[in-house]
């Protein structure tokens, strides 16, 4: 498995990131098994959020054994610094752990998720507090809009942004290009989110995946070529949908590309639609 460098942080890690909703309503044994065979795998980065169902529960005896060899990142969706920090604890009662390696602010996508962030008793004063006494070690947020990224980006030395960098949404949405070049220049690590959407659902659609709201890639052709777009980026990690079966198409993809570089310059996948696009 690839690593890369994580910023300015001197972390590396593993080029594909095990997102925790994949044990979400898994059995502690399932999760066992999950998390032994991404350790098999070369994974290093691990992510999970409150929001996630029971994730944290499943995620943290599992991870346990390990929790020394990796990297472990964490979200909140509260906008205040009481109930940032509040979630906080609870998250590391959960994970069963003294400390997270990435804390960040989770789904940021309104200007007034960016005003209560950072303005007086914003969420971003218990993360510098918590940093001091190192429950966590690196601040960061994810984004769903150019525009919060944006003044994320220009408000406060983060040192990661999580963000949709996607094949569709980047070449047909001319969304991520403004965000990746931002964090690139101010050396912020980059993480990258739905890199294996093929589309969004159609309105009555069924959901095909039940822990996506959107149709994912499902060949393992597709898979490859949509994690080399990803990869192709100047970003350090990839986190794949929430099912075993994709992530293992992921991990294989990674693999490969690891021992072909030229598979970073292949077609990118047919009938993709972006999620997410700039006006």
């Amino acid at each position: 498995m690839l690593t890369r460098p994580l910023g300015k942080t001197g972390d590396s890690l593993s080029v594909i990131g095990f997102g925790g909703i994949l044990v979400t309503n898994a059995t502690p044994g399932e999760a066992n098994h999950l998390i032994g065979e991404a350790i098999d795998r070369g994974i290093t980065y691990f992510d999970v959020a409150p929001s996630y169902g029971n994730a944290e529960e499943r995620l943290g005896p599992a991870l346990s054994p390990y929790r020394n060899r990796v990297f472990l990142a964490c979200k909140t969706t509260e906008r205040l610094a009481g109930p940032a920090a509040a979630e906080l604890q609870a998250s590391l009662t959960r994970l069963k752990t003294d400390h997270v390696d990435l804390y960040q602010l989770h789904g940021v996508s309104t200007p007034e998720d960016v005003d209560r962030i950072l303005g007086p008793g914003g969420a971003l004063e218990s993360f510098v507090a918590a940093r001091a006494k190192g429950w966590i070690r690196h601040i960061g947020f994810s984004a769903h809009t150019e525009e919060a990224a944006l003044r994320l980006l220009d408000a406060f030395p983060f040192d990661s942004v999580l963000f949709p960098i996607n094949f569709a949404c980047w070449t047909q949405g001319n969304f991520g290009p403004r965000v990746v070049e931002k964090a690139r220049s101010l050396g912020i690590g980059i993480l990258a989110l739905k890199a294996l959407a093929k589309r969004p659902l159609k309105k009555g659609e069924l959901k095909p995946w039940p822990k996506c709201w959107y149709a994912p890639l499902e060949t393992a052709l597709d898979v490859k070529s949509a994690v080399a777009f990803t990869l192709s980026k100047p970003i350090t990690a990839a986190l794949t949908p929430g099912h075993a079966s994709l992530f293992r198409l992921a991990c294989d993809a990674a693999e490969e590309l690891a021992a072909n570089p030229d598979g970073f310059t292949q077609a990118l996948p047919a009938g993709g639609e972006p999620l997410f696009r700039n006006p």
